[in-house]
Parts: structure tokens; C-alpha cells; sequence
């Protein structure tokens, strides 16, 4: 040969080891070009001349192949170059390593000669090489008589094809005669080559070409060789390389469909063994299952996958007769990840047949799935969390109802707690897939098992909502039109909205869940809670969850959605849920409702109707928007807020009317209100579409949406009701309230109805049977009604009634105001008020109110108008009012004569509305012909009445005590001439005196006050104007000093004991068993020493109180006592005055402060001390009161102090006291400055205040 030349020594380090890559006997002769330049130093020549010589040792040149592996391995191209100079030598280096291949039967070398084959043949891509190795291996299987030494050749060429793939198709087209050499390997008694047949079968099945032709081979030959190889494998190799070629086989539907058929399955389960000498393929890959191998596990579940994947429907019967399912769910205990991926996906597939489930396997293995489920989600693979998710939410979904999926509650606990943790994962795409299972979870039939846990699913529904309200948070990054990240914002639009879309639909099925159980008395609360634990475990408390959920997180959660991206489907399932609440909280449905509609939800319904249910499209979402709308109206219509619920007739109707309407509207605000405006002729369709929109703008008015123009709903609501005019037709009442209520809210602030629309509401009102049905309590509607004379006139008294019906909250707000207050008015209130000021004669429907209605309605009004009266004095309605009080007085007492106390229960609210208005009257003001008439109209009224009418005589006491005080001096003369001769008055007067001290403490004591201030004017008033006494009252003295020191409100009894001691009225008689009086006392009669005495005494105590009020009618008293004794025994008043306890008294009134004798009353007392002559008493004190005269700013000092202090000047001027000259000159010129100051400084007459229901005249008791 040309190699054989002589070579030089190999130089250089590592010789030795290099040197047993060549052959020494030979290397010599061989040319450089045949040796590797690189290490390892291998020499092709020495190779093709060593590997075949007999004499040397297998180990040489096991080692000689190694050396040229490694070669070929880290210098490929080097060693391509060396092989590929001469191609005769490359063939046959070739053929001689496959013959070294064929003839060796020492595996290790046998296994390198594979590997330099398969690398070399894959390394120099020369078809020759390719072609002569076929060739080889050909001759080879063909000469063999038996399959005894196939093995080598055998795994030569499945690894040649698997190296080529190409060799596929070149193999079983010009050498297809080796299939039936692989035929016979088939069956060779060797697993070995068993399983190289199976492994080039495999690879040559692998190509689709290949697999073509191979088509009848399989059929006739080889498929049911295969089966009976694989169910006759034992060892490992064998098993994998059948699984190998199956799963290549079941790529192709025919090649499976021919699997599936060999196997011949019978259709019961109770056979599924098949013909004598077969096995069935399930059969089959369930023994592989079934090893203990975790890899044949897997492959088995794979094959099995790979079969279902073609036909479920056709294959999975199949594998459930064979109990597969049963063995792959108890593989999913697992720790391989691989093995339970491989087993969730066969199960999901396996899940598609009914068979399934009606064998129970699902009840089975459905905790062996949970448990799985938690296990996995413990690890990191998204993927396994993905497929565990799947495969429970197909069994969830596919689970017949009749069978029951969890046979116990903790099953149904776990199951809950998995998906919770499962749904809050924070890869969405897991998430999403936790959604599904959780909707398909919540379940009537899954969550049966008592006790229901209310509490778990409460946990798993928050946890769901929690998740998506977390993903609708993440702020999206826009960027610039067109921008990258701008489509990604939107993909992620796109994956939110199907996020919450799935999450809605768990929702709704929750709420649908909980629908179902109200129909379960046993699903109501845990049977097994103790009776005094506290019951939170129940379906109440999960639907009132339900709704709280609704409204904290669902809600939010779609109009954060809805402003980004419009999902029709998004939004079906949200209504739907919204519609399903209603049901499952009815008693919640009110507040839920009026919250709804306060949110726009009205409008929101209707846009999705005019946007997306316009002719025939999304008919679904019109139905739950038509449904959602319905029940919404009908919720709040049933319980409006300020208005009489309706009848059951009238809900019927409008509930038909919506029913039939609602679904038929599908326009925009604009064309509601032009379809609403519309003059023409209106069909009935039409004219129902009318009144629904009109009810729709009308709830959502009035709960503060105003989607529409305020101008231009007013002005479609005036058209719709002169249409309604036109044609004759009457609406139902409640549209017509709907109506009325946006006519009048939408009304501008100054402006008023056309005179068609009044008249058309006018005569819709008066074939109304009641105004109540149609009446809505809001304040633009009553000035709706009172500032339009015509509605006015005709409605406005039992519209102010109903409006007083819905003020009971406000008139006991204003009621427990004091009169002094000015706190700030309820709106509603003030509405009124401002109404009234413009139109004052609205007060006389008012006044009609007190007279006849209900009690409870008039002392509201009575109520409002007192407020009214009092924060209003510039309006003067007094001559209004008083003059129809007169008329109704009148008309009382010519209608029931002696007992018109008995002729209305509003009497005496009509009595005290009379009072305040007298009470707010100007001072100085004459008593007209009206007055007068009134004033003895309530005279007349008091005669009538008994002491036990405190109700109607305290009120006409304070009136007639007023009239007498807050006039000009004739007309008191007239006033009191009139009182004075109705002998009925003066009679009742006694006898109400009479009871003063038979009933200290008594609720009438007001009355009995108001009695004696009465009749302390009435005496005042006879004596300066010497009137007639047609009858005197008579009263015990010893009661009145008596009641001095018990009685509470001295002050009237006192202000009347001023004018009783010489009064031509009043008549003070002695105790009926009293001694005959001693001769001194005569003079003094009726009245005795000891009593002047007692008298004093009381009067002095109660000066001690420093009561101003009380004192200054005790001061009163004392003045007209003593100058009664002093006319009949002047050494008596001395006496009494010059009393040593005087100074203690003075001085006990003094220490209040520095200036304290600068008080009216306390002047006033020194003042009559000096008149009597006790001045040596008080030396000190006169002289502590000029000193401090003299030294302070008179003109500092109040109008009544003023004139007290200038009458003390003068008595001590009188009395000769001044002895200082430069303290007399100080008080001259004082008086001069004083005279004119004091003379101006007399009291305004317009100090009459209410104490304690009980008119007081400051002037009078002072005076």
C-alpha cells in the first residue's frame, strides 16, 4: 500500500502514552499525511493495519479505538480531513470497523465501534459512506440464519437512523426487505435484540414518509407482534424502547385506530381480557403503570394521553374499563413533578367521558386531586400548578349532580383552603386558572355536605375578589400613540377583563349558591353550633358577606374596569350578580337599591342597552340590563323614601308595565327625552316605552342622578302630560307622581308652570282618589303646589298636610329648641318658611290645619308656626290670623255653646298659636273692634271651662293677660271694663285662687300663676280707672300668708297682694274660726297686727333669695303693705318699719358686692325704710349709698336704676338727711343731671317674656 513507508520517531512529551495508538512493527513504513498532527497522535494507517491483525490483543485495540474516539471528538475536523484524503481508504476503514463490529463479541468494543461508525458517518455526510455502511449492515442481517448476532448490527443501524433521520425513508425504500429480518429479531427469545428492533422500528416509524410505507407492514405483520413483545417485555430496555415506538406509532391516527382495534375490548367492565394469545393495549400500559419504575410510569401515562388526545369520546372507555383512572390517581402522590404532569393531563382527557363519573372514580381520587394540588403548590413548576387546576376544575364542572362529589365537609374544607391558596398565586396565569375551579366549585351539589362551612366559602370568595381587585390596581404604563408598550397596556386590558370576567362568574355563582340554600332549612345555619354560641357560621351571615363583598370590592372593581375598556360580557354577568342580590338579602334589597341608584347604576344600564343592544344584538346582556332595571325600580317604588308606599294594584300594574317596556328601550338620554317629548298621536307601545323611561328619570332624579338637562327633562315632562291631555288617557298613578315630582325638581327657581300643564295636573288630581297616592314629600313640590293659586286653592290644604305628616323628625327638633335659640332650620323646614314669607296668606291653611286635623299634625303646625312667628317679627300676620281665629272661635262657640272645650281636640293648640301672636305684639298699640270682639270671644271661651281645663285656659289666660299689658292706657281701661263684667271669668278666677294651696306642686300650677297675675291686672286696672265691679272674688287671708312661704312662683301672688289690701275686687276675708280681733286691730281689718307682722316677716325671707324678679314683688308688696298700714295706724307702720332685723336684712342684700345698693330693688327698699323714718337704722347704709352716689357715672347706670335711685334722693332729700354740704351739693347737682335723664329712662313697655308656659309682664311685677 501507499501508507506503507517509513515515518520518524514521534518527538516530543507523552510518547509513550501516544506511542500504543500505532502500530511499531508497521508505523515506520507509513506516510506523515495519515498521522494526526495534534494530540493524540493517531495514525489511520496503524489503525487499518492493527484493528483487523489477529495477533493483537482486544485490550490494544480496544484502546486504539478509544484513542481515535477521543480524537474524532475534540479535533472533528482534523480527523474528517485525515479520513476523507483517499475515499477507497475511508470505505475501507469503514468496513473494516463494522466487520471489527460484526465479528467481536466483547460489548465495550463493540460499543466503540457504534460510536467511530455513527461519529465518522455523521462527521464526512459522504452518501457513499452512508450507502456502504447500509450495504454492510444488509448483507449482514441477510446472511445471518438466525438473529443470534443481530444485536450489534441491529443497534448500529437504529443509531445510525436516530444520528440520520434521512436514513429513514432511504432504508425502507431500497432496503425493505430488512422488515422482515426486523420481524424476525422481533421474536428472537433475546430482549436485547427485542429491543433494538423496537428501538430502529422506533426511528424509522419516527418519519411520516417512512411511517407511509410502513403502513401495510404494521397492519398485517407487526402490530400484533409489538402488542405480545411489550406485554411479554421484562426488562427495562425493552420496555422503554416499546414505549419509544408507541408513542412514535401513536402520532398517526391510523396507526392508534389499528392499536386500539387489535386490542378488541369487550364494552363491559367485566370483560375486558381479549381474544386467546392477544392483550389489549390499555391492559398493556396498565401493567406499565402499574411497575414500580417511576420512568415507565411515566411513558405508560403519556402513551395513554397520547391515545385520548386522538378521540376521547372514541378511546377512553376503553382505559376506564380497564380501572387506568383508578391507578393514575393514585400516582398523583408522587414526589416526581414529571409523573404527576403526565397523570394530570391523562386524567383531564379521561374526564370527557360521562363513564368517568358514573363509576365513581372522581369520588375516589377527587382527595387524592386535592392533596395533590396542595402538594404541588408548594412548588415552583406554574405549569404542574396550571394542570393540577385544570384537571379539578374539569372534575368540578363535569361531576353529575346526582353524585356527590365530597362526602364529608373536611374534604369540602380542604378542597376550599387549596383553591384559596391556589387563587392567590401570584402568577396570574395560575390564578385564572384557580377561577375557574373555584366558580365550578361553588356548587350546590358540591357544598351539601353538613354542615355547610359559610365561614371557608366566605374566606374563598374574599380571597378570589381580593386577587382581582389586586390585579385592577396595577397602574398600566401608556405611552405615546402607536408606542410598543401601548399594545401591551392593552393585551393587559384585554387580560384583566378576562380576569375579572372569570372572577364575576365565581361570584355569581357564590350568590347563586346561596340562593339555592334558602330553599334548604337544613343548609340555613351548622346544626352542630352550640344554642349559646354565637351563630356567625350561617347562610345569613354569608349572603349580608355577599353583599358587603358586592359593595366594597366587586362594584369598584368593574367601573375602575369600566373606564378603561368596555366588555359586554364583563358587564352581563355584573348585572347579573347585582340582580341576583336583590333576592338573596331581600331585607337589605331597600338600602341596596337606593345605594344603586345614587350610584348612577340607572344610567349605567341604559347606556350599555343604547350601546350594545340596539336591534337583535346581545340580547342576553339586554335581558339582565331589563332585569336589573325591573327589579331595582320595583325595590325602590315598593319603599320610597318620602312618599306612601303604593297599593298592591297600582305595584301590579307598573310591574307589568316595566316587564313589558324595559326590554324594548335601547336609546340614549337625548332620544328618551325626545321620544318622551313627543305631541303627536302615541300608540300604546310607544306611550308604555313613555312611561318607563319616565319612571327611570324620576328614580334616578331623585336619588341626586341627573344624567340628563334639568331644562329640557322639565320641558318633556310638560309635553308628555298635555299628550296625555290631548288623547284623553289617564296614566297609572305612580308615573303620574313620577311625573308631578320631576315637574317639580326640575322646575327653575324662579320660574312657573304654563297654564295648560297646571290645568291638565289639576284635573289628573281630581280624578285622583286620594292626593296621598300621587304625593312625593320633597319641598320643591310644595312650593310646586302653593305658588300656583289654581293648585293652591284646590289642593293646598291637604297637600300642607301630608306635608306635615313626613315632618315629625324636624317639629320635634324645633320643638326642643329654647325660645331664645337660633339654631339652624332642617331644609325642609326652611323651604316652608321661605314659602310663607312670600305668600303670608298660606297661614290661613295653616291656621285651618290647627283646627282639623289629626292632633299629632296639628301641634306640628303649630310647632313650625310658633318658629315661623318668632324668627319672623317684621312679617305682621297678627290682624291675619287673629281675624280668622275669630271666625273660628265664633263658629265654635255658636256650635257647641256651654262645652266647646269638647268641640275640637285643637282647641287649645289654636288657643296657644293665639298667645304667641299676641305676645309678639307691639307695646302701645290700640285694641281695635276685632281685638276687642276676640278679647271677649276668650273670655266668654275661659267662663265655660272648669279649673280642670288647663289645656285651653292657660293659653287664653297668657292672651288676655297680654291684651291687658301690651296697649295703650284706654284701651287697658276698655279691655279690662270688658274682662270685668264677664261674672263667669271672674267666678272661674275664684276658683281657680281657691286651689292655690290645694295643689302646691300640682301640673297646674302655671295655670294657677297665670290666674293670680290675672287677676292682679284686673284689680290694678278697677282701681286707676274706678271701674264697675259686677262680681269681687273673695280669698282667705290666712291661705295667702300661708302660701308665702310653701308656694312656688311667688311672684303672681305677690304682684296680686299689691292691690289686694285696698282693692274693690279682690276681698280678703279672715279665717272662718279666727277669735274676734282685739281692739287696736280694728283699724287694721282685715287684717291684724300679727299678721302685718307674718307678713313682713315672709316678704323679708324671701328678699333674702336675691330673686331679681321676686324681689322686686316682694319690694312691691312691702311698699303697698305698709302704706295700707300707715293710712289706718300710722305707729304700726312706724313700728314695723324701724324693726331691728331691717339692717340685718339690709345688709344680708348689701354683701352680694362692692356696688350692689345700685340695684332697682334693693334702692327701692332703702327708699321706703327712709319714708318710715328708720333712717337711725340705717344711718349707715344711706350714707355708704350717697357716698358712692356722689363718686360714681350716673350716666353709666340703667334706666331703672336710675329712676329707683332718683325717687331716693328725693325721700332723703325729703327727710332732711343730706347734713354733709359738700356731699349736698354733689346731690343737687345730680338731681338736676337725673330729673330729666330719670324722667326718659321709664321702662319700655315691650317686656313681656313666656316663663315657663306662662305670660309675665316685667313692668307689672316691678311696678
Amino acid at each position: 500500500m501507499a501508507v506503507r513507508e517509513a515515518a520518524a520517531g514521534l518527538p516530543g512529551p507523552g510518547r509513550d502514552e501516544e506511542a500504543a495508538l500505532l502500530f511499531e512493527s508497521a508505523h515506520y513504513r507509513h506516510e506523515s499525511r495519515w498521522l494526526l498532527p495534534v494530540s493524540p497522535r493517531c495514525c489511520l494507517a496503524c489503525a487499518l493495519e492493527l484493528l483487523p491483525e489477529p495477533g493483537v490483543s482486544l485490550v490494544r485495540k480496544k484502546h486504539v479505538l478509544s484513542g481515535f474516539r477521543d480524537a474524532l471528538m475534540k479535533h472533528a475536523s482534523l480527523v474528517v480531513q485525515l479520513v476523507a484524503q483517499d475515499q477507497k481508504v475511508c470505505i475501507h476503514f469503514i468496513s473494516m470497523l463494522f466487520g471489527l463490529l460484526c465479528n467481536v463479541e466483547d460489548g465495550s468494543i463493540t460499543d466503540l465501534c457504534i460510536e467511530v461508525l455513527i461519529q465518522l458517518t455523521t462527521q464526512l455526510k459522504l452518501e457513499q459512506t452512508i450507502h456502504c455502511l447500509l450495504d454492510e449492515c444488509h448483507k449482514e442481517l441477510c446472511s445471518m440464519p438466525s438473529m443470534r448476532g443481530s444485536l450489534a448490527t441491529l443497534t448500529l443501524l437504529g443509531k445510525l437512523v436516530d444520528a440520520v433521520p434521512a436514513l429513514a425513508d432511504k432504508l425502507v425504500m431500497e432496503h425493505g426487505d430488512l422488515m422482515e429480518h426486523l420481524l424476525r429479531g422481533l421474536v428472537y427469545p433475546n430482549e436485547g435484540v427485542q429491543a433494538s428492533v423496537c428501538y430502529l422500528y422506533g426511528k424509522l416509524y419516527s418519519s411520516p414518509v417512512a411511517a407511509e410505507m410502513l403502513l401495510g407492514h404494521f397492519r398485517e405483520k407487526l402490530c400484533p407482534l409489538f402488542l405480545s413483545t411489550m406485554d411479554g417485555a421484562h426488562t427495562k430496555e425493552l420496555q422503554i424502547n416499546c414505549l419509544g415506538l408507541l408513542k412514535q406509532l401513536l402520532k398517526y391516527d391510523l396507526f392508534m385506530s389499528m392499536l386500539m382495534n387489535k386490542s378488541a375490548l369487550v364494552e363491559s367492565a367485566e370483560s375486558v381480557e381479549g381474544p386467546p394469545g392477544e392483550t389489549p393495549l390499555p391492559l398493556v400500559l396498565k401493567k406499565l403503570l402499574l411497575s414500580r419504575d417511576e420512568t415507565l410510569q411515566v411513558a405508560s401515562a403519556q402513551c395513554i394521553t397520547a391515545v385520548l388526545v386522538h378521540s376521547p369520546a372514541k378511546h377512553a372507555l376503553a382505559f376506564i374499563h380497564a380501572d387506568i383512572p383508578e391507578f393514575l390517581f393514585e400516582h398523583l402522590s408522587s414526589s416526581s413533578e414529571v409523573l404527576v404532569w403526565s397523570c394530570y393531563n391523562c386524567l383531564i382527557l379521561l374526564a370527557e367521558e360521562p363513564l368517568f363519573f358514573s363509576k365513581c372514580h372522581t369520588v375516589y381520587g377527587i382527595e387524592s386531586v386535592v392533596r395533590s394540588l396542595q402538594e404541588s403548590l408548594r412548588m415552583n413548576n406554574t405549569e404542574l400548578h396550571k394542570q393540577g387546576l385544570l384537571l379539578f376544575a374539569e372534575i368540578l364542572t363535569r361531576q353529575p349532580e346526582e353524585i356527590k362529589l365530597f362526602t364529608s365537609s373536611a374534604m369540602c374544607r380542604d378542597a376550599g383552603r387549596a383553591l384559596r391558596e391556589a387563587v392567590s398565586s401570584p402568577v396570574l396565569e395560575v390564578a385564572a386558572e384557580a377561577l375557574k375551579a373555584i366558580s365550578a366549585f361553588l356548587r350546590k351539589d358540591h357544598q351539601s355536605a353538613l354542615p355547610v362551612l359559610y365561614k371557608e366559602l366566605q374566606a374563598l370568595v374574599k380571597a378570589m375578589l381580593s386577587r382581582c381587585a389586586d390585579l385592577s390596581q396595577t397602574p398600566l404604563n401608556w405611552r405615546p400613540l402607536g408606542h410598543a408598550s401601548n399594545r401591551n397596556s392593552e393585551r393587559a386590558i384585554l387580560r384583566r377583563g378576562k380576569f375579572l370576567l372569570n372572577t364575576l362568574e365565581g361570584f355569581r355563582n357564590a350568590c347563586r349558591l346561596a340562593m339555592e340554600f334558602q330553599r334548604e332549612p337544613s343548609a340555613q345555619e351548622n346544626p352542630f353550633t352550640a344554642p349559646s354560641a354565637e351563630k356567625e357560621d350561617t347562610l345569613e351571615a354569608f349572603s349580608e358577606f355577599l353583599l358587603s363583598a358586592c359593595d366594597s370590592l366587586c362594584i369598584p372593581m368593574v367601573m375602575r374596569y369600566w373606564e378603561q375598556a368596555t366588555h359586554p360580557a364583563v358587564m352581563e354577568v355584573f348585572l347579573s350578580v347585582l340582580h341576583s342580590l336583590f333576592v338573596i338579602v331581600p331585607h337589605m334589597k331597600e338600602k341596596f337599591s337606593k345605594k344603586l341608584a345614587a350610584s348612577s347604576f340607572i344610567r349605567l344600564a341604559l347606556e350599555l342597552k343604547a350601546r350594545f343592544c340596539s336591534g337583535l344584538s346581545h340580547s342576553a346582556l339586554n335581558q339582565v340590563c331589563s332585569s336589573f332595571l325591573y327589579y331595582m325600580c320595583i325595590s325602590l317604588l315598593s319603599a320610597p323614601e318620602k312618599t306612601g308606599p303604593p297599593s298592591q294594584e297600582e305595584l301590579s300594574a307598573v310591574s307589568e308595565l316595566l316587564q313589558h317596556g324595559l326590554p324594548q328601550i335601547s336609546s340614549r338620554g337625548p332620544e328618551s327625552l325626545a321620544l318622551l317629548s313627543d305631541r303627536q298621536y302615541v300608540e300604546e307601545a310607544a306611550r308604555q316605552r313613555q312611561y318607563c323611561i319616565l319612571l327611570l328619570f324620576y328614580l334616578a332624579y331623585i336619588h341626586e342622578d341627573r344624567f340628563v338637562s334639568k331644562t329640557k327633562l322639565f320641558m318633556a315632562v310638560q309635553s308628555f302630560l298635555l299628550s296625555l291631555q290631548d288623547q284623553g288617557e289617564r296614566p297609572p298613578l305612580l308615573v303620574f307622581r313620577a311625573s308631578v315630582c320631576l315637574l317639580a325638581t326640575c322646575q327653575d327657581k324662579d320660574g312657573t308652570l304654563d297654564e295648560a300643564v297646571v290645568g291638565a295636573i289639576r284635573k289628573f288630581l281630581e280624578d285622583t282618589p286620594d292626593l296621598h297616592r300621587v304625593y312625593t314629600h320633597h319641598p320643591l313640590l310644595l312650593r310646586l303646589f302653593l305658588l300656583h293659586p289654581e293648585l293652591m286653592r284646590r289642593f293646598g290644604h291637604r297637600v300642607l298636610e301630608l306635608w306635615f305628616s313626613w315632618e315629625e323628625s324636624s317639629c320635634e327638633e324645633l320643638d326642643g329648641v329654647p325660645s331664645a335659640g337660633q339654631p339652624t332650620l332642617p331644609a325642609s323646614v326652611a323651604a316652608l318658611f321661605h314659602i310663607l314669607r312670600s305668600s303670608p296668606s298660606i297661614l290661613l291653611i295653616l291656621l285651618d290645619l290647627i283646627c282639623s286635623s289629626p292632633v299629632d299634625i296639628a301641634r306640628r303646625v303649630l310647632i313650625v308656626l310658633k318658629t315661623f312667628l318668632r324668627r319672623n317679627e317684621d312679617v305682621q300676620v297678627g290682624g291675619l290670623i287673629r281675624g280668622h281665629f275669630l271666625m273660628i272661635l265664633q263658629h265654635l262657640l255658636m256650635e257647641h255653646g256651654s262645652s266647646p272645650s269638647g268641640a275640637s281636640g285643637n282647641l287649645p293648640l289654636l288657643l296657644n298659636l293665639l298667645s304667641l301672636v299676641q305676645l309678639r305684639n307691639e307695646s302701645e298699640q290700640e285694641l281695635d273692634s276685632m281685638a276687642m270682639n276676640l278679647l271677649h270671644q276668650v273670655s266668654k271661651l275661659c267662663g265655660t271651662c272648669s279649673p280642670a281645663d288647663s289645656d285651653i285656659l292657660q293659653p287664653s289666660f297668657n292672651f288676655l293677660y297680654c291684651s291687658l299689658h301690651q296697649t295703650t292706657l284706654g284701651s287697658q281701661r276698655r279691655a279690662a271694663a270688658v274682662l270685668l263684667s264677664s261674672t263667669a271669668l271672674i267666678e272661674l278666677l275664684e276658683k281657680m285662687l281657691a286651689l292655690t294651696w290645694a295643689e302646691e306642686g300640682s301640673p297646674r300650677t302655671g295655670l294657677l300663676c297665670s290666674a293670680w297675675l290675672l287677676t292682679a291686672s284686673f284689680s290694678a286696672q278697677q282701681h286707676k280707672g274706678s271701674l264697675q265691679v259686677h262680681q269681687t272674688l273673695s280669698v282667705e287671708l290666712d291661705q295667702v300668708l300661708k302660701a308665702l312661704s310653701v308656694l312656688k312662683r311667688k311672684a303672681a301672688l305677690l304682684s296680686a297682694l299689691q292691690q289686694n289690701f285696698s282693692s274693690a275686687l279682690v276681698a280678703l276675708l279672715p279665717s272662718g274660726a279666727q277669735s274676734p280681733p282685739a281692739p287696736e286691730d280694728t283699724v287694721l281689718a282685715p287684717l291684724g297686727t300679727s299678721q302685718v307682722l307674718s307678713l313682713v316677716i315672709g316678704l323679708q325671707n324671701l328678699l333674702v333669695q336675691k330673686d331679681p324678679l321676686l324681689s322686686h314683688a316682694c319690694v312691691g308688696c312691702l311698699e303697698a303693705l305698709l302704706d295700707y298700714v300707715h293710712a289706718r295706724s300710722p305707729h304700726v307702720a312706724l313700728h314695723v318699719a324701724c324693726q331691728p332685723w331691717n339692717r340685718f336684712l339690709m345688709f344680708t342684700l348689701l354683701e352680694a358686692g362692692e356696688n350692689s345698693f345700685f340695684k332697682p330693688e334693693i334702692l327701692r327698699l332703702m327708699t321706703l325704710f327712709v319714708r318710715f323714718q328708720s333712717s337711725s337704722i340705717l344711718s349707715q347704709e344711706v350714707g355708704h349709698v350717697l357716698q358712692g352716689a356722689a363718686s360714681t357715672d350716673l350716666s353709666t347706670l340703667p334706666g331703672s336704676t336710675l329712676q329707683a335711685l332718683h325717687g331716693f334722693f328725693l325721700q332723703v332729700q325729703s327727710m332732711g338727711l343730706l347734713t354733709d354740704h359738700s356731699v349736698a351739693q354733689t346731690l343737687q347737682a345730680s338731681l338736676e343731671s337725673l330729673s330729666p335723664r330719670a324722667s326718659l329712662a321709664q321702662p319700655a313697655l315691650q317686656d313681656m317674656l313666656c316663663l315657663g308656659g306662662v305670660s309675665v309682664s316685667l313692668s307689672h311685677i316691678r311696678d
